[in-house]
């Protein structure tokens, strides 16, 4: 799946999940706050990078990651979130509309669209908790009001929780290509359960850039922490008070004709309210979603780890016995998806069995993993058998583009989560023992453990990792300059190939360009070299034999 196509869906997916909540909605759609003290402390800031509203705060650590604390009732919790995170609320926000005007500039096509999302949205509210509504709604007394003629900021805020959905309900696409895996007794270091996974998700390089870690203590449920971003309050990593961890992993599956219960705020539940595997499993067959996921749980109290899958039409639970590691890419695994027509076929073509088997490959040369350990599976760059797959392919456990890695010890209630970028800067410590000790008192300071702190990755320093970075520009300059049939440099076309060699796309797309310039002969000689490497998935090599055909006859 290409970067370019995963931003623009995300974003034509932020659309439409906004436009689509610009007509006049019921009162419905808005909870019941009555019961709830809507005061909260005023918001007190120290300096850019310090902000505290009675014993909530919010601090920007050394790694340039934000670190959040906030408690109370669900109101409360919205508010102070809101409050504290503003700017970054704001931020996020104008970066996708912002991105949106640009990439669907046709008002046409836009209300065209609100037309249909407006449809298909029309029963969301109804799937979506009183508590995490108002939560919601808390969150959104603090979004800009520049939007407000697309719609109100707490519809905005209700709706946006849906993008990934929405993007995956569209197109059927995964967004989210993550890879996870969880070890314990023999094959752990200490004996105890362990788990790492990539977050794979893309939407721009500035959606990255304000990581928040966010430490949540409800007035109900377990107290935990989640990776997440201004206005998310739904879960996509994260960790309770009890040793529970949940990750998402999307999936394939059917699609229904109605939007239902956003997959963050399942997990979010989950988090909150669940101790055990089972506890959670329980909550996740009461909530219907409307895209296909595979869960993962770790638990303490149980000493493993399962996956629990979602779909719109099945659910199962993949519970592994007689070892002691489990692994998830992008396929589901149980016995309800074992005759999945959409399942089957995306482990034959997609890249995801291709990283599920990496992964087994890599845990196989470790006979104990450590979090020092589990990050270096994080970060690995190469292929099967140690084939240098190019810098970007999605086959590669770190494709460079994750938002995050994250590594939990669940017993001890430790965390490790990445800084920039992706997941090569520092994993910086969190003990939630600490944290959420009743005598903690915000001293100003980063409440990460820097002396436990897992270091950045060399190769952020290496003449490698600079040519990928100019890659990733060059890339997208020559595929926007070919969608305009413009003309591409010589100079850039061999920077392509000369900055990310091992890349099958890099050749390939300069074997493009030479096909739309007529010139068959240069064209043939790229396209045979894009064929010599490890290509990402099976339509990919489809298309590039194709090519390859057209152009041979051409010739």
């Amino acid at each position: 799946m290409k970067m370019r196509n995963q931003s623009l869906i995300l974003y034509l997916s932020l659309l439409l999940v906004i436009t689509g909540c610009g007509v006049k909605k019921s009162l419905e759609d808005r909870p019941d706050i009555s019961s709830y003290n809507a005061t909260i402390p005023e918001r007190i800031k120290y300096n850019d990078s310090t902000f505290v509203a009675g014993n909530s705060f919010l601090i920007k650590n050394k790694y340039a990651q934000w670190e959040l604390y906030v408690e109370g009732d669900p109101l409360e919790i919205g508010l102070l979130t809101g409050s504290l995170t503003q700017e970054l609320l704001q931020k996020q926000e104008r970066v996708f509309l912002k991105k949106v005007e640009e990439l669907v500039p046709s008002k046409g096509k836009q209300k065209f669209l609100q037309k249909f999302l407006s449809w298909y949205n029309r029963k969301l509210y109804k799937h979506i908790d009183e508590e995490y509504k108002t939560e919601i709604y808390g969150v959104s007394q603090y979004a800009s009001d520049e939007f407000n003629n697309i719609a109100p900021p707490y519809l905005r805020s209700l709706y946006l929780h849906g993008a990934h959905d929405i993007g995956h309900a569209l197109k059927d696409l995964m967004l989210v290509g993550c890879s996870s895996f969880a070890v314990w007794d023999e094959k752990s270091e200490d004996g105890n359960l362990l788990i790492a996974r990539n977050f794979d998700f893309y939407a721009g390089d500035a959606f990255a850039e304000d990581k928040i870690i966010a430490f949540v203590n409800p007035d109900t449920g377990y107290k935990f922490m989640s990776v997440t971003w201004g206005g998310m309050v739904g879960v996509v990593s994260g960790m309770n008070n009890q040793g529970l961890t949940v990750t998402i992993n999307a999936g394939k599956s059917s699609i229904p004709l109605v939007a239902k219960t956003p997959i963050s705020l399942v997990t979010r539940e989950i988090l909150q309210y669940a101790s055990t595997i089972e506890e959670a499993i329980e909550i996740a067959k009461r909530r219907e979603v409307f895209v296909s996921e595979a869960i993962f749980i770790g638990s303490a109290k149980d000493g493993k780890a399962a996956i629990i899958e979602v779909s719109p039409n099945d659910f199962g639970v993949y519970d592994v016995e007689n070892t002691s590691q489990l692994i998830c890419s992008n396929h589901f695994q149980s016995e309800t998806f074992a005759d999945d027509k959409k399942n089957a076929k995306w482990i034959k073509e997609s890249h995801s069995q291709y990283r599920f088997d990496r992964m087994d490959e890599l845990l196989t040369e470790e006979k104990k993993v450590n979090p020092t350990e589990a990050v270096a599976i994080l970060r690995n760059k190469d292929g099967l058998n140690n084939t240098p797959l190019g810098f970007g392919n999605e086959k590669a456990l770190n494709q460079l583009l994750a938002h995050h890695g994250i590594v939990f010890q669940p017993k001890d209630l430790k965390v490790w989560v990445s800084s920039n970028p992706y997941q090569l800067g520092t994993f910086v410590a969190y003990d939630l023992n600490e944290i959420f000790n009743e005598n903690h008192v915000f001293s100003g300071n980063s409440i990460s453990e820097e002396k436990n702190s897992i270091e950045e990755d060399p190769f952020l320093h290496t003449k490698k990792y600079k040519s990928y970075e100019t890659y990733r520009i060059l890339e997208r300059e020559v595929e926007s300059l070919m969608e305009h049939n413009q003309t591409v440099s010589q100079k850039k076309l061999q920077a392509l190939i000369t900055k990310n060699p091992n890349y099958w796309k890099a050749h390939f797309l300069v074997g493009k360009y030479y096909y739309q310039q007529k010139k068959f002969k240069q064209a043939l000689t790229a396209f045979q070299n894009a064929k010599k490497k490890v290509i990402t998935t099976v339509p990919d090599e489809e298309n590039l034999d194709q090519l390859i055909r057209k152009t041979k006859r051409k010739l």
